[in-house]
């Protein structure tokens, strides 16, 4: 029998979940599809349009009875790291003029494998190591931001 998740909750280490739900970011913007927990479990997401999940997060079941944790799957990324903060922030400038899904960190950017974005990265003086890891994009400026503990507020 599958569960249908229906409720987002943020991630709440005082809630168990009965199960854990792995996916990749692409994945995590899926707001109706059917997945399988990494149990084996079959759940059904029936979320809001344009709900994007963050590592971390709990869904609940329609019938609340039923708590799933969403994990962020380790998957091909390419991860930039630079000499300097300069290098850095400019390498991010030129992903985001390419509309390219980045997640943005102090030290380091990740995106996925692109031959073409790693070859002109490479041309900025920052350096590009394909791995596989958990991959956290931005929401974007006009979607649902995730916040950080260490960023001050405004």
């Amino acid at each position: 029998m599958s569960l249908n998740l229906t409720d987002r909750l943020p991630p709440d280490a005082a809630i168990p979940a009965q199960f854990t739900l792995s996916l990749t970011a692409e994945e995590r913007t899926r707001s109706r599809h059917y997945f399988e927990t990494d149990e084996e479990h079959g759940v059904y997401l029936r979320l809001p349009r344009g709900t994007v999940l963050r590592h971390g997060e709990l869904l609940r079941s329609e019938d609340g009875q039923t708590i799933v944790q969403v994990i962020a799957k380790p998957e091909p990324v390419m991860t930039v790291t630079a000499p300097t903060p300069l290098d850095l922030l400019r390498a991010a400038y030129h992903l985001g003029n390419r509309h390219v899904a980045l997640e943005v960190t102090e030290t380091y950017l990740q995106l996925s494998p692109d031959p073409v974005l790693k070859a002109m990265l490479e041309q900025l003086n920052v350096q590009v190591a394909e791995t596989i890891a958990p991959f956290e994009p931005e929401a974007g400026a006009y979607g649902h931001r995730h916040s950080h503990a260490h960023e001050a507020s405004p």
